[in-house]
């Protein structure tokens, strides 16, 4: 770790770091970031550290063993061992290697060998889609890539609620977008809804207008007045100002439409607002392919309280708006599925994921992967605590509604209690907001374009320590799609008729 390496450092030493991680916190981009990172991994040792085989967190000896098979059959042409050797270890965390412990020793970069082992995968994909290799045909290596797509999987990057807060996620989906790294897959409750509605409703040419922030600017918040509230009907804000808002940015556009348009997958988490009805859903354009994207973002974005449940509308073949599910109000699906992991993993073939969190009664109670992957003995209090206070929690919660049941109201309550504590708010890479007191004043605030830059650059920041870990995960994927890419092209070019020359 960070710490265990910097521990034996002299004065000297020590000032120099302290300028450094002054200058890293006031990187104005990755590039500059990066090559402060890397000047800090020397100075802590932690480029030593790189080339260290030794770790209790992946197998370096099947690593090194696989490499070497690998080097060596590309080099000789051996095309049927390559693709052998290939197919035997297809998978982005063979012998342990996408452990997240293993991109927290550094600033950049992780084990030597782990690099050099995905270098020589990506070479060897390469070889085989290359005129080079002339043992198969153009089909047969299409099917080997099909194969391999479907084998090794994809990403997906998953935007939590947070309100205004949700800014943040602008931010990362800006730096990965910038090093070429945004999945194709998404998913959102409430503001992360929002968030993953406009990438998903745009042509790919429009995205990076779309982050200058431009449609992020609006009144979706408008509180209603104390007359207003004594009357019922509804929460806090008045829901109208949101619709506007979210018809005004999305138009009117179904989910199968949207993926037509951007191409992306995306998938909007929405709760029932009565929670015996049936569980939390995800929707997108296998589920509700002719939901209007708008009208989902909406239910998503409902929080109790806050905004009243609202109903579901569809679009039909003729472009008249029905109801979707006419019985059922919906409210915002991160109190039921903040991360819809396993359902979307079920749809998609996902190999990891990447969460960007900033709900505010989550982000104080997560821990780093130090923390999280800790195994000492003076980690198992703080464990302990962890595990018991979460059953306990449940526990009370349980034996509330048991008694409390009656009351529909209170029932409600306690049921997305419930759920807000029995979900799994982490994924295989986490971008997190760092909290100060000032942040909870943020909540609630209409955007702006102070608030907009202010929390687009935190979320940036939050991203950049991470690419090394994501593009460790995502280069052989990408690979793969090129390969494909280009073999596909070369397929209809051969397949094109032949046009005569005019005599």
């Amino acid at each position: 770790m960070l710490l265990e390496l910097t521990q034996d450092l002299n004065p000297h030493q020590a000032y120099r770091i302290k300028k450094l991680k002054r200058r890293l916190a006031n990187a104005e981009n990755y590039e500059e970031w990066q090559s402060i990172a890397l000047k800090l991994d020397e100075e802590t040792g932690a480029q030593e550290w790189k080339f260290d085989n030794s770790s209790p967190y992946f197998d370096a000896e099947i690593i090194s063993y696989r490499l070497n098979l690998l080097r060596r059959y590309r080099q000789q042409n051996r095309t049927q061992d390559l693709i052998y050797i290939l197919r035997e270890g297809f998978s982005h965390d063979v012998a342990n290697i996408g452990h997240p412990m293993l991109f927290a020793h550094s600033y950049v970069g992780t084990k030597k060998i782990i690099d050099d082992y995905i270098d020589e995968v990506s070479k060897s994909l390469a070889f085989i889609a290359s005129e080079s290799c002339q043992l198969l045909t153009l089909e047969n290596k299409i099917n080997f890539f099909k194969n391999c797509e479907k084998a090794y999987g994809q990403p997906a990057l998953m935007f939590s609620g947070g309100a205004t807060l949700g800014l943040f996620h602008s931010g990362v989906c800006k730096a990965l977008m910038e090093q070429d790294l945004m999945p194709n897959v998404l998913s959102g409750s409430s503001a992360g809804a929002l968030m993953t509605a406009l990438l998903g409703v745009n042509e790919p040419s429009q995205i990076p207008n779309l982050l200058s922030g431009d449609q992020f600017y609006s009144e979706a918040f408008h509180f209603r007045g104390f007359r207003e509230l004594i009357k019922g009907n509804g929460g806090f804000a008045d829901v109208r100002y949101l619709k506007k808002f979210l018809i005004e940015n999305l138009g009117d556009v179904t989910f199968e439409e949207a993926f037509d348009q951007s191409g992306l997958d995306i998938n909007i988490t929405v709760a029932p607002y009565d929670v015996t009805q049936e569980d939390a859903r995800i929707m997108n354009k296998y589920t509700s392919p002719d939901l209007l994207v708008w009208s989902a973002v909406l239910a998503s974005c409902a929080v109790p309280i806050l905004f009243p449940p609202v109903r579901l509308t569809s679009k039909r073949f003729d472009g008249v708006h029905t109801p979707y599910l006419a019985n059922t109000r919906w409210v915002d699906g991160s109190v039921r599925s903040d991360f819809p992991q396993e359902r979307m993993s079920r749809l998609y073939n996902l190999n990891y994921t990447i969460a960007s969190q900033v709900n505010p009664h989550i982000v104080p109670f997560m821990q780093n992967d130090e923390e999280r992957y800790r195994k000492d003995l003076l980690s198992w209090p703080e464990r302990i605590v962890r595990q018991q206070g979460k059953l306990a929690t449940m526990g009370i919660m349980d034996f509330a509604r048991g008694r409390m049941g009656r009351i529909p109201s209170v029932r409600r309550i306690l049921d997305h209690g419930y759920g807000v504590v029995d979900q799994r708010y982490y994924g295989d890479v986490n971008i997190i907001g760092q909290y100060s007191l000032r942040h909870y004043s943020y909540m609630l605030q209409n955007p702006r374009p102070h608030l907009f830059k202010l929390l687009q650059r935190e979320g940036e920041r939050a991203t950049w320590p991470k690419i090394s870990s994501i593009e460790t995960h995502a280069r052989i994927g990408k690979t793969i799609q090129h390969c494909l890419e280009v073999l596909n092209f070369e397929q209809k070019a051969a397949n094109k008729p032949v046009q005569l020359a005019e005599i």
